[in-house]
């Protein structure tokens, strides 16, 4: 068996991350680069190796978009969906096997959506599989000079092997939009519409931070909450990296603080290259200060931005509305509590363009051209019309997905939740990871009451049980 270059240094890089040194202690990395000189403006453990989470898709549409350059497939070429792209957990699409979505159409939920089905049907569009994917993925990101970076699966769900750094993620981010300038909208798409159904985005910084254009955002408890983001002004466009934020409010606000100085500094501290890196190492796990014992890293993350002030008014349609005065001070952690910004929603489909004749991009072996069709073909016969939004459903978080609600609803909610699976028991379908869990308004929480609660315990236990079989 003969194994490339990259995979062979990705499986050294993996050894050492299972076998190397202890994790590092906890940590918030942060990074500001200018995008068109690569000036980094300030840095803090921006070398530290990290979970990526689902700012991986960044690097997901950095190969899919080489590839459309390369003209081995291109942004109308349908993508389907294989029994392998619908297995994966939330946040998803939910589309059946054999269905067929354009590249186009994949990438515009990858970023907005940040649907882990479609990161797998993309990457099984362009390379043949997941793991030729991600083979791509190492090559393309050593090219860049990502040396922190190991890439095993094109979402980022949970993998010790799959590390990065703020820094890594900076320096994609400036690939992003200097090699592909004719695609940057699509990071900054604020909601899409799929039949009747509107998708927002989880970038709470669009909208809402005065322009601000860009990227991803990323969480997983292990990882934190994530975010690389990009703003412009006066014709400079910056990007900021921010890694294990507690929470999404103080990852918004961090960012913006970070984003605010960069603009009134603009004075270069370092350059990517000379940032000092030993290679991907162990990454800290912050399962329990993310989403069971919280308090304490929300006091530290908040300690960091507590004066931080940032303008607004000028340039956020949401206050410019409200008659925000140009250059009003706002405190930067008061940036996510602004009400959601309305944007007018991307249309996408499912199925192919209208008068599309050519070859459909599915799994098959490495090296192929697409266009070929060894198992999946039984699957066409269940494709849904482009129409037929509702024959896929946007899938929701799982009823045992991680909660990030305060303990003292856990009960109430746990046993709401498992009244509902219990009742659609037949055609529930369990997973448990989510991409950016938020808690329900209160009103739906008070409405479930403890009695309520207790005369559901038998259904709980049986849906409980149907859970554990349903789990890969």
């Amino acid at each position: 068996m003969i194994f490339s270059k990259s995979t062979l240094i990705a499986a050294a890089s993996a050894l050492l991350i299972l076998f190397g040194a202890a994790a590092p202690s906890r940590a918030t990395p942060s990074i500001v680069v200018d995008v068109a000189s690569g000036a980094v403006l300030s840095h803090d453990q921006a070398t530290a190796s990290w979970y990526p989470a689902s700012v991986t898709k960044l690097m997901t549409a950095y190969v899919a978009l080489e590839a459309v350059r390369q003209g081995r497939i291109s942004l109308d070429t349908p993508v389907m969906m294989s029994p392998r792209a619908c297995s994966m957990a939330p946040s998803k699409m939910g589309f059946r096997p054999g269905s067929e979505v354009t590249l186009q159409n994949a990438l515009i939920m990858l970023m907005v959506k940040s649907a882990n089905d479609i990161a797998v049907a993309i990457a099984e569009g362009v390379s043949g599989s997941v793991e030729a994917f991600a083979d791509e993925m190492n090559r393309h990101s050593a090219a860049l000079g990502m040396t922190q970076s190991i890439w095993v699966n094109p979402n980022g769900l949970p993998d010790a092997r799959q590390v990065t750094s703020a820094r890594d993620l900076a320096i994609l981010g400036r690939a992003l939009y200097l090699q592909f300038p004719e695609h940057a909208n699509l990071f900054n798409i604020g909601a899409m519409r799929l039949g009747k159904q509107i998708i927002p985005t989880h970038n709470h910084l669009l909208g809402r931070y005065a322009g601000a254009d860009g990227m991803k955002t990323g969480f997983t408890c292990s990882a934190g909450f994530n975010l690389v983001a990009s703003a412009t002004r006066g014709g400079r466009r910056l990007i900021a990296v921010v890694l294990g934020a507690p929470n999404p409010i103080l990852r918004t606000a961090k960012t913006a603080a970070l984003l605010d100085r960069g603009f009134q500094s603009g004075a270069a501290v370092a350059s990517l290259a000379s940032l000092p890196s030993s290679g991907p190492t162990a990454a800290p796990d912050l399962r329990e200060s993310v989403c069971h014992h919280r308090g304490p890293a929300a006091a530290e993350f908040m300690a960091e931005i507590e004066d931080a002030s940032v303008p607004v008014g000028s340039g956020v349609p949401l206050l410019d509305t409200l008659g925000g005065a140009p250059q009003q001070q706002m405190n930067a952690k008061e940036i996510a509590h602004l009400p959601r910004p309305r944007f007018e929603p991307v249309p996408v489909y499912v199925g192919r363009a209208p008068g599309y004749a050519g070859p459909v991009a599915r799994s098959r072996a490495p090296g192929a051209p697409v266009g070929e069709q060894p198992d999946l073909a039984a699957y066409a016969s269940s494709q849904p019309e482009a129409s037929d939004a509702s024959a896929s459903p946007i899938s929701k978080p799982a009823p045992d997905a991680v909660s990030l609600r305060r303990a003292k609803h856990t009960k109430a909610v746990k046993a709401a939740r498992a009244a509902k699976a219990a009742a659609k028991a037949d055609a529930a379908k369990v997973d448990v990871v989510v991409d950016e869990p938020a808690p329900k308004p209160k009103a739906a929480r008070s409405a479930t009451k403890p009695k309520a609660a207790a005369a559901q315990k038998p259904a709980a236990s049986k849906a409980h049980s149907a859970a554990e079989q349903g789990k890969s």
